[in-house]
């Protein structure tokens, strides 16, 4: 069996950001990929937003790394010439009851050392956003946009620049953890056993399943998986806005957001349910809720403005009536210390602002593995 010295397995953009870490901190990495590309799943089928860090309990790491996260991710950017833009969010209130919920995201934000929002009247958001419809708004100057196949693609050359190699279509089937490290069962093409004095299990969606594949791991130490589904419409027109749009309310079923990619095509969504597993298709029924939702602040969307977009799934630790403000909702980041297994690493619930955060995301899994070696 051969011996290796750090596997990481998944090749979204935590995983890819965990090994360009280690790498560069002088460790060997093999990246194990069950697709036959990086970044096909969550990583792929996101809003490619660079989130501010204003939506998170006090003390959640997911405000934490978000907030750290940002601010290395735009100097990244910056550096390397990756697309992205900080083009700011309005969070727009649409009845006088809905004022309170952006004083809600001061405090979130102030929690975790975000000083730059400011409480705009209707007039002001209207003068940066004349199409929004509102009787209050939140800026966010610090939110914005990136290419995220760019990153992936720059954070794998900076991994691999350091010695780390990437194995595609390399699905982890099984393993077992001895006192010298975990022996992982590798599928695919070209199956194989190694042994990894580290193994660092950020499979995203297939984390919990690769977690239960590992004997000695405890079963009560792996968190349940609940798939939430969310839907993109995409404008069939130019765009009107400048900046993104969020309503407030985000605990809703139908999140009705503006977002818009490099190039300004604007797409509304991610909405909010649940499947029973990895299941992309498209609910074209849910249109009219989202025709509803859209114009309660953009009045001027017309009938047959919205086509189909796509789909993506987050990797939730919480499912139907959870609250993105409640704890049980956090990124869990599991070491020896919770599970008892030396030189395994758990990721479970990476989804937003898992882009956002992944090279502080990076930074604390390294740190994590030195303070428990």
């Amino acid at each position: 069996m051969e011996k290796i010295d750090c596997a990481v397995i998944g090749a979204g953009v935590v995983g890819l950001a965990i090994a360009r870490a280690l790498a560069m901190a002088g460790r060997e990495v093999v990246i194990l990929e069950s697709e036959n590309a990086i970044g096909t799943q969550t990583s792929a089928r996101n809003s490619e937003v660079i989130h501010a860090g204003i939506t998170y309990a006090p003390g959640a790491l997911k405000g934490r790394l978000c907030v750290a996260g940002k601010a290395a991710l735009y100097d990244y950017c910056t550096e390397l010439g990756i697309g992205h833009r900080r083009i700011g969010k309005l969070i727009v209130a649409t009845q006088e009851s809905e004022l309170a919920d952006l004083h809600k995201y001061i405090e979130l934000g102030a929690a975790h050392g975000v000083n730059d929002l400011r409480l705009l009247g209707a007039n002001e958001a209207r003068a940066m956003e004349p199409e929004v419809l509102c009787v209050g708004a939140l800026h966010s100057p610090s939110t914005g946009i990136v290419d995220s196949h760019a990153l992936m693609l720059s954070y794998l050359g900076d991994a691999e620049r350091h010695g780390a190699t990437l194995a595609l279509q390399s699905p982890v089937t099984g393993g077992a953890a001895d006192d010298d490290g975990v022996a992982l069962e590798v599928g695919g093409p070209e199956s194989m056993r190694i042994h990894c004095r580290t193994v660092v299990n950020a499979a995203g969606l297939g984390a919990q399943r690769v977690a239960k594949a590992i004997a000695g791991m405890p079963a009560e130490q792996v968190p349940t998986l609940y798939y939430a589904i969310g839907h993109y419409f995409s404008l069939a027109r130019k765009s009107p806005f400048n900046h993104l749009v969020y309503p407030t309310g985000r605990d809703g079923a139908l999140r009705a957001h503006v977002t818009l990619d490099l190039g300004g095509q604007c797409k509304f969504g991610p909405d909010l349910s649940w499947r029973d597993g990895v299941d992309y298709r498209f609910d074209a029924s849910r249109e009219a809720a989202f025709y509803d939702a859209i114009r309660r602040y953009y009045p001027g969307l017309q009938d047959g403005d919205l086509q189909p977009g796509y789909t993506g799934i987050r990797p939730r630790l919480a499912g139907p009536g959870s609250s993105l403000h409640n704890t049980a909702t956090d990124f869990v980041i599991q070491d020896s210390t919770q599970h008892g297994i030396q030189g395994l690493v758990n990721l479970f619930g990476m989804e937003s602002p898992g882009l956002t955060s992944s090279l502080a995301i990076g930074d604390y899994v390294v740190e994590r593995m030195m303070a428990t070696a």
